[in-house]
């Protein structure tokens, strides 16, 4: 098939690779001159482990195409996807004006039939709103073209979305128009061949979808974090109730890790989208409310108890931070813990040595040079002269650690681990004063 993507950004260009790697001819479509010209010269702006490779090699086979001529990319492909960021608006709703451009930028240059697919994240209702665009823009043109436009919201983890768009367990298609069921079927059928993925639906079931899945997988962190919190108070350990409860199959393992909060491009915007589209219709989603406040409230957490193993007395203090990335294998920072603590060690007149494999020059990008910030470039680079340390992200690579090293280095012996890497008995036995996230206070003073 013949295929438009517009958006190069991280669902359009997974979108389109993926796409591409099976034999379809694509083009992504992008009014950002400078990331065209990037992609044009192999440069990906994006990390995502896997993906620069993929693109080069449907570049070099003529499968793939970067372009800013929104005209001839309209003409290319009868599947005509919209994959353009929806950021949140001030009151936290999705912003459409992107999305909604797009429709009409495809009523502007269309001659024939298209299918017109809302791959971004966007509200219950858009579908129509796109309709509404198209049909008004070709009226003006005085065009009378058949269109359709259909849900197909993306199920993409940063870090694995390659493998969740090849092997994902569902393939979900909002559409009551039976040419947009034969379109899809054989858009995606390379993925379809092993068993039945495709999931047809009307489209406000498919749009309302994809901010359940992600409010429901908010809902399991915020819960968890909930429960550490009561583990840190009661003396219990969070890592022996998570495997209790993991054990159960109605609630399995996933996304039941304590930690210093969820942060990334989809959960926090979209819990936030969600609220707001409760609060339109007059509907008090009390759940969603307290999902994002406890999450709120736990990305302080970690500044929270540095300020309470230096009795509130930062200043000066140089601590050393493993992990930018709100999640590994990303260099994505948006609404990352580390920004939350950052910032709050700035504020108290503290300095930071960190290190991120990945997202170095995204913080770099955000915060530009300051002197009360180092960007290392090994992990133990950030101990020399640190106070503390902190982890913010579980990167494999902060796994393993050689706590003696830790503690002779360090000037203080206080590690606070946002993300329960490890053992605080073996952290206790080096001497190092260790805070995690739900593993009980009695662990802490007997470290101390």
């Amino acid at each position: 098939m013949k295929i438009t993507i517009f958006g190069s950004g991280y669902v359009g260009l997974v979108t389109g690779t993926c796409l591409a790697d099976v034999g379809h001819e694509v083009i992504c479509v992008d009014v950002d001159a400078d990331k065209i010209a990037r992609l044009n010269r192999g440069e990906v702006p994006i990390y995502e482990p896997g993906l620069e490779s993929m693109i080069r090699n449907n570049r070099e086979a003529g499968r793939l195409r970067f372009t800013t001529d929104a005209a001839s990319a309209v003409h290319f492909g009868m599947l005509q996807f919209i994959a353009v960021g929806t950021p949140p608006d001030e009151d936290g709703s999705a912003d459409l004006k992107y999305v909604l451009k797009v429709a009409e930028t495809i009523g502007e240059h269309m001659s024939e039939y298209k299918v017109v697919v809302d791959k971004s994240t966007v509200p219950v209702g858009t579908a129509d709103k796109v309709h509404g665009v198209l049909e008004r823009t070709l009226a003006a043109r005085g065009a009378e073209i058949d269109f359709d436009v259909c849900s197909n919201p993306e199920f993409l983890k940063e870090g694995a979305a390659i493998e969740d768009f090849t092997k994902g367990a569902r393939i979900i298609i909002g559409t009551d128009s039976e040419a947009v069921r034969r379109g899809m079927r054989e858009c995606y059928a390379p993925y379809n061949r092993n068993h039945e993925k495709l999931m047809f639906m009307d489209v406000r079931s498919a749009e309302l979808t994809k901010y359940a899945a992600n409010a429901m997988l908010a809902t399991k962190i915020s819960f968890i974090n909930e429960i550490s919190n009561l583990a840190e108070h009661l003396g219990a350990d969070a890592e022996h109730v998570r495997h209790g409860i993991g054990s159960d199959p109605r609630i399995g393992y996933h996304f039941i890790y304590p930690g210093c909060g969820y942060g990334g491009s989809c959960f926090p915007k979209d819990v936030q989208a969600l609220g707001q589209t409760a609060t339109e219709i007059g509907y008090e989603a009390q759940l969603l409310e307290a999902v994002e406040a406890v999450n709120l409230r736990q990305k302080t957490k970690l500044f929270d108890k540095l300020d309470q193993a230096f009795d509130r007395d930062l200043e000066g203090k140089t601590i050393a931070l493993w992990g930018l990335a709100f999640k590994p294998n990303t260099d994505d920072m948006r609404e990352a813990p580390s920004r939350e603590l950052m910032e709050a060690l700035w504020q108290r007149g503290a300095k930071v040595q960190a290190f991120d494999p990945e997202a170095a020059e995204e913080c770099r990008r955000i915060y530009g040079e300051r002197d009360d910030l180092i960007l290392a470039a090994r992990r133990d680079d950030t101990l020399e002269g640190a106070d503390a340390l902190v982890i913010c992200t579980e990167w494999k690579a902060f796994r393993t650690v050689d706590f003696d090293h830790l503690q002779r280095t360090l000037r203080t012996p206080v590690v606070v681990d946002g993300r329960n890497l490890f053992d605080p008995r073996s952290v206790k036995s080096a001497g190092l004063l260790y805070y995690a996230m739900g593993r009980g206070d009695s662990l802490r003073r007997q470290a101390a």
